[in-house]
């Protein structure tokens, strides 16, 4: 939601406020559902064999890099977990993929099927996951990384106080422009799906 309203305030208004759904291409969220899905029953313990005889050979190479990844052998804490923290007058929350464990320090993980974010280090998702996993666990050794199944590769960050009151910074100030009016204006270069409807 924070990307939507950071990206453009008149797409937020259609998608969040409005709840005006547009179609998109669901071939690549299909994939990406199914690789969730099955991590999360494979992080769980739970018996895969039949699921993964019926992957499709694009699907089966992406499970099978990610499940020889190394932190998928650590101690799993959660798979598809929410989790949120407060912020000001504010909670911030979403789902993590997996939360993984090795010796005192903490793993979010998170699969891409897509695209890695441009910024990662600043991206919304990390600095909400970090935050309410520091919340909810009471520690910093906390590190994100995020996997890329299309390109074989991960990207790990590491947590550090330093970093603590620029997230709080970014996450209230991007939320309180939901305080203004003008914040449904549209961007004049947004050319997303709602722009056969934007004036």
């Amino acid at each position: 939601m924070l990307k939507t309203l950071e990206l453009c305030p008149k797409k937020f208004y259609f998608h969040y406020v409005k709840n005006i759904s547009m179609p998109v291409n669901n071939d690549i969220f299909e994939f990406g559902k199914n690789i969730h899905a099955l991590a999360s029953y494979y992080l769980q313990k739970e018996n895969i064999d039949k699921m993964e005889q019926s992957l499709s050979r694009q699907e089966s190479e992406a499970w099978n890099y990610l499940k020889s990844n190394k932190y998928f052998s650590y101690e799993v804490i959660a798979a598809e977990y929410n989790l949120s923290f407060k912020a000001d007058k504010y909670f911030f929350g979403g789902r993590l993929d997996a939360l993984v464990k090795n010796n005192d320090e903490y793993y979010i993980l998170d699969y891409k099927t897509g695209a890695i974010p441009k910024n990662p280090k600043i991206d919304f998702q990390t600095i909400i996951y970090i935050l309410a996993v520091k919340e909810f666990y009471k520690t910093d050794n906390i590190h994100f990384v995020y996997i890329d199944l299309k390109n074989k590769s991960e990207i790990q960050l590491d947590y550090s106080d330093e970093l603590y009151d620029s997230y709080i910074t970014r996450l209230l100030n991007t939320v309180k422009k939901l305080d203004i009016a003008e914040i449904y204006q549209r961007k004049s270069d947004c050319r997303c799906e709602y722009s056969i409807i934007c004036y």
